[in-house]
């Protein structure tokens, strides 16, 4: 049990350095490629942070459960519209600032966010309706690029190859860094005895969640909002959309409706709060994040009352 528990805090220490670094590296990119440090937060840093869950979601429906995938993916997204922006807000020490820009797509996200709640509302996904979930992805990530594409600060740094690889590095260091992480909790939560179900829903989901996370409050303590903006709901249309569709494409599923009338209302519902607080000065702040923080208490405990 004292080896998962340094081999935890190890993991964790993985994490914070290359969310230094892959901040660098992202702000060095935005920089060279004149794109606002939202865009490359929405499109890059976060396609590369969804790849855990995206990681667990695809096993699962290879080894035939893609059910528990599905689950992983609305809780982990419930947990990054509330959760993680709650920590972001707090732990920089600062209100969160949202440019305008974000605030007009609004519509858009909770548009996207809705698509895989009405096609999973008869419990079942198909190869069908994943190539529909994929679509809207997709078509959703072009629209915010060419949205924001000419909104980034004109820049004087070229793009450096070694600055490319040095990102993905650091990325890939966030991933495996929550990936041991995730183990190594489960197993140290294993030899305290702790239930399954509260495994899956503390480690495994919030586990998944750790590269924004990490990323995110680094970002916003170097007063980087727009990139932490960018990561964190960048991922969460990802999770929704892509992920979800590329599950139902590999391996067509039914599951238990309540997923989608618990864990995905929620979802859907959080990203309106979000909006709406986001809305309101433009910016997101510490009440408002307090909160979020209830809300993600109350799905907390649906989610344990049923399960």
């Amino acid at each position: 049990m004292l080896l998962n528990f340094t081999l935890l805090i190890i993991s964790l220490a993985v994490i914070i350095k290359s969310a230094d670094l892959a901040i660098r590296y992202s702000s060095r990119l935005a920089e060279g490629l004149k794109l606002s440090r939202y865009l490359i937060g929405f499109l890059i840093v976060a396609v590369i942070s969804i790849l855990p869950e995206t990681f667990v979601a695809i096993t699962s429906a290879v080894e035939g459960i893609p059910a528990f995938g599905l689950g992983t993916l609305f809780g982990s997204n419930v947990a990054d519209l509330t959760l993680v922006f709650v920590l972001v807000v707090l732990i920089s020490g600062h209100n969160l600032k949202v440019e305008s820009r974000v605030i007009k797509n609004r519509f858009f996200h909770i548009g996207a966010m809705m698509v895989p709640i009405v096609l999973g509302l008869d419990g079942h996904y198909s190869r069908a309706e994943g190539v529909v979930l994929i679509t809207v992805g997709l078509c959703f990530y072009y629209f915010i690029f060419k949205k924001n594409k000419r909104e980034g600060k004109a820049g004087k740094k070229e793009i450096k190859v070694s600055d490319v690889f040095k990102l993905l590095l650091s990325m890939a260091g966030l991933l495996l860094g929550a990936h041991f992480t995730v183990r190594y909790g489960v197993d140290l939560a294993r030899g305290l005895s702790v239930s399954p179900v509260l495994i899956g829903m503390f480690v495994v989901g919030l586990g998944t969640t750790l590269p924004e996370l990490l990323f995110s409050i680094k970002a916003a303590r170097r007063a980087y909002d727009g990139l932490a903006l960018g990561d964190i709901l960048g991922t969460v249309v990802a999770d929704a959309t892509v992920v979800v569709g590329l599950v139902a494409m590999i391996s067509p599923f039914a599951f238990n409706q309540r997923i989608i009338y618990i864990s995905g209302v929620c979802m859907v519902f959080a990203t309106v709060l979000l909006f709406h607080f986001m809305k309101t000065g433009k910016t997101l702040t510490k009440k408002e994040a307090l909160l979020l923080l209830f809300f993600y208490f109350v799905f907390v405990t649906a989610e344990l009352l049923i399960n």
